[in-house]
């Protein structure tokens, strides 16, 4: 799974063999400069997925429900789950169980296919410390697990483990029956997930442990705004060639 945010990009992605693609509401940080994801509202969520859509109309799209969503009650949470299926999302993800689990499984009920997310929730990020790994002791690590079980037995077809460490992405990976998809998980979840930005490297700033560089975007588009420029600035371009007569 990549994660993407814009037409352009969602075609490139139409002509790969990646087998789904997320509209998360990182948008919020990688396209809109916020400081954290609490920042993407339904409207945002609602433009990329629209955008995405079009642009990549042979994926299975998943779309993020934005923050606190799911925490104001059965008809908001509808509300915005009409709001991205409608836009042409395939299927929403929801982050984090707990309290969420009866909207959860409405949803589900309703005929929309739900995506898990447990481990670093970015929406909880207040709450959480910080960027931190998540399940590093029995505390955390039974109450992932609980969670994932949890989310399993209401009917998520599919669960993002976010930054846990490796042994217990393999252990939860192993105990369920639906696929897990990992980012920074380790390599025994069924998938894996990277944002598109970085795994092109358009942001050479943002480096975690588990990101690998596909490409120096960042690099390529500065060199070639520069040789634009300089060509501008010598009057070798245009040339007639590429003027009209």
């Amino acid at each position: 799974m990549v994660t993407c945010y814009d037409a352009w990009s969602a075609r490139i992605l139409n002509t790969t063999d990646v087998d789904c693609l997320l509209v998360g509401d990182s948008l919020a940080v990688v396209m809109h400069g916020f400081e954290s994801t609490v920042h993407a509202t339904i409207e945002m969520m609602e433009l990329h997925v629209a955008a995405v859509a079009r642009g990549a109309p042979n994926k299975f799209i998943v779309a993020d429900m934005p923050f606190l969503s799911c925490s104001k009650g059965v008809e908001v949470a509808m509300d915005a789950v009409q709001r991205l299926m409608q836009a042409g999302a395939n299927a929403i993800k929801i982050e984090g169980a707990s309290h969420q689990l009866s909207v959860i499984k409405q949803i589900i009920e309703a005929g929309v296919p739900v995506m898990g997310h447990l481990g670093l929730t970015p929406q909880s990020i207040h709450n959480l410390g910080g960027h931190k790994v998540q399940g590093k002791d029995e505390a955390g690590v039974q109450k992932i697990t609980a969670d994932a079980v949890a989310l399993e037995a209401v009917g998520c077809f599919s669960i993002v483990l976010e930054c846990v460490p490796n042994k217990l992405g393999e252990c939860i990976s192993r105990s369920l029956g639906i696929l897990t998809i990992g980012i920074g998980a380790g390599p025994d979840t069924n998938g894996q997930v990277l944002v598109l930005h970085d795994l092109i490297g358009t942001n050479p700033d943002f480096s975690p442990k588990f990101l690998r560089r596909y490409a120096n975007v960042h690099e390529v588009i500065g060199a070639s705004v520069q040789r634009y420029h300089g060509d501008v600035v010598a009057g070798s371009f245009p040339t007639v060639e590429e003027s009209y007569g």
